[in-house]
């Protein structure tokens, strides 16, 4: 049977967000006599219930890249599978504990949050492609399958291998992933669970030389094909694998059929999480060069990669009562930690240890209650004592919500935890890269507010921060003696007319406390503009338009191979637009994108880079589809 969703409604996009389809007409979804669309069911980290997505909207069209997310507030490399700079921060999304680090290396790494759990009536598969940049390509494959009911497993792999235009630029990633969910028949029993493996290797060229770099920039015709121009390093690569098993299982206490079970804390759950995490971060050089890291004193190590593991186990205890207007958590974490090296790697170091490692037990609790309209959550926890993960926590959200007219919600968050453990301690062969700090907790506060609504979508966020810690002109950890403040406010509206549609992004930011060293463009802006209907009688959705995105100038951070990390540099400042032009296309349950990038590069000056000597892509055809099976 079919039926038709009125493009007035809203659907929701498979990470959970909604889409507003505005355009006139109405998309058809194909059902079997058994199942509707709504028996597709996806769920969150959070619990959080979604729908598989097959329409198309402008949204789908910003999510199309190796990330599946909008990347507004990021500026990418040249070559897919690459790092990005940042042109705006966020800090609702701190974890509780510090990291391995290597932060440039991270953006395409996936975290507990981000894996998804289903539940499909059918199995259902996904596959998403996209061309590379030269040779190469990104595949993604999803597999889901019930074998029961109440008993999901799902498979996931991600291949990202993409030649890059310019000299040592290949990327090469692989992501898998299974996640599951069961429950008992009489539901006093649930388990749901992940394992991910992840590697992320990228050849590091050093950016330009500064010949290359005036070549560049004088559009030399003699260096049109990219990779003539020199780099500053050959026979160079990151790689940055990690592995993680997650178990989270509860028990109801009682049932709700027990005659001695109080009827208000019938929902009274004991429960058990379990996330156990590895990672590896390792530079390596097959010819190593004083010109660009400074001196070398290397002992005879084989193994200069660094590696680290947390180990966390909750134990909750949940109820569900009137008395507390929903559902209330109490829990305790032990967490176990280390991150060390085989062995000193530098004869001139003055390093005594080779690595960092400790416990911690943690206190906490959780609050979800709803009246009426409204929402309210709330995430506490302490980790007394003087261990490394010492700190706290606290995040609290409000949410009022009327219908699908307009909700608003506010955030906020108050953290402290030690900087990431590569700022405390960092060994290398180069002279200069070798240290111990003893830094003192960053302090976190974060104030948001934002609204969706069928006129306007908007946010605001403004972030204190204390002992600032970042990586200096000299490639050094240091923390900030003062206080960063900043201040971040983003609006977004579509305007439509009859086949037409005009989607537009403004983000204002001010630093108004620590510009020195917490640097973002003051206006970033995007603006879409596109046609979008059905052609060949309602056979085939269409959207076809043109993207001009742009940010003001700024010092934008240099990138650092070795590190793995952004530093400071007070020499280039960047800040270009750029036009993408875009069909896409919908047959059924098949998604089409075909785009140009950067589409006028040839016209005007070669001032378009993502960081100092990294230039940005130039003009670029990408091609790729996502297509789902419901069998």
């Amino acid at each position: 049977m079919g039926t038709r969703v009125k493009k007035d409604k809203y659907s929701f996009n498979s990470d959970g967000t909604i889409d507003s389809l505005n355009n006139s007409g109405s998309v058809k979804v194909t059902l079997s006599a058994k199942t509707k669309y709504t028996d597709y069911k996806v769920f969150s980290f959070k619990k959080d219930t979604t729908y598989i997505d097959t329409t198309l909207t402008i949204q789908k069209e910003y999510k199309f890249n190796f990330l599946r997310k909008d990347n507004f507030e990021l500026l990418g490399f040249h070559n897919q599978g690459q790092t990005f700079n940042n042109l705006g921060y966020q800090f609702d999304g701190i974890s509780n504990f510090p990291d391995i680090g290597f932060r440039g290396k991270q953006f395409n790494y996936l975290n507990v949050e981000d894996v998804k759990y289903y539940e499909v009536p059918t199995p259902t598969s996904e596959i998403m492609y996209r061309t590379g940049l030269q040779q190469g390509q990104v595949l993604e494959s999803l597999f889901s399958l019930n074998f029961s009911k109440r008993f999901n497993v799902s498979l996931t792999y991600e291949g990202i291998r993409s030649l890059g235009a310019y000299r040592q630029a290949l990327t090469s990633s692989g992501s898998f992933r299974t996640s599951f969910h069961y429950s008992t028949k009489d539901t006093r029993y649930a388990l749901r669970g992940h394992i991910a493996s992840q590697d992320i290797l990228n050849q590091e060229s050093g950016g330009l030389t500064e010949a290359a770099l005036n070549s560049f920039i004088e559009n030399d015709i003699n260096f049109s094909d990219r990779g003539r121009l020199d780099v500053r390093l050959n026979n160079s690569e990151s790689l940055l694998e990690g592995t993680r098993f997650y178990l989270e299982h509860d028990f109801k206490l009682f049932s709700k059929k027990d005659s001695t079970a109080n009827k208000d804390f019938s929902n009274l759950k004991v429960g058990h999480i379990l996330n156990s995490e590895t990672k590896t971060y390792d530079f390596i050089q097959g010819d190593r060069t004083t010109a660009v890291f400074g001196e070398i004193n290397a002992t005879d190590a084989s193994d200069e990669g660094v590696k680290s593991n947390l180990t966390n186990n909750q134990l909750f205890l949940e109820f569900n009562s009137k008395y507390v207007l929903g559902t209330f958590k109490i829990k305790t974490d032990i967490t176990n930690f280390y991150y060390k090296y085989d062995t000193i790697l530098n004869t001139n170091s003055n390093i005594s240890n080779k690595g960092l490692s400790g416990s911690a037990v943690s206190f906490g609790a959780n609050w979800k209650a709803k009246i009426k309209n409204f929402q309210l959550n709330a995430d506490a926890s302490l980790t007394p004592g003087s261990s490394l993960l010492s700190g706290s926590y606290l995040k609290g959200e409000a949410l009022y919500k009327k219908d699908s007219v307009f909700a608003i919600r506010a955030n906020l968050l108050l953290s402290s935890k030690l900087p990431n453990f590569n700022y405390l301690l960092h060994q290398s062969v180069y002279d200069t890269y070798n240290w111990e700090r003893n830094f003192s907790n960053v302090r976190t506060r974060d104030l948001g507010f934002q609204i969706e609504s069928k006129w306007v979508n908007g946010a605001i966020h403004v972030t204190n921060i204390d002992n600032y810690t970042y990586f200096d002109e000299n490639n050094a950890p240091q923390q900030f003696e003062e206080n960063v403040t900043y201040l971040k406010a983003k609006v977004s509206k579509e305007f439509t007319y009859r086949k037409f549609a005009l989607n537009n992004t403004i983000m204002y930011q001010k630093v108004s406390a620590g510009s020195s060293v917490f640097r973002v463009p003051e206006f970033v802006t995007r603006n879409t503009f596109y046609y979008s209907d059905y052609w060949f009688k309602n056979a085939m959705q269409v959207q076809i338009g043109t993207t001009f995105k742009y940010f003001t100038q700024y010092k934008a951070n240099a990138y650092n191979p070795l590190l793995g990390e952004f530093t400071l540099q007070n020499d280039t400042e960047i800040g270009f637009p750029t036009v993408d032009f875009f069909f896409n296309a919908q047959v059924r349950r098949t998604r089409l994108f075909f785009k140009i990038d950067n589409a006028l590069s040839s016209i005007g000056d070669r001032n378009y880079f993502s960081a100092p000597n990294y230039p940005y892509r130039d003009f670029t055809i990408r091609f790729g589809l996502v297509w789902n099976w419901f069998i």
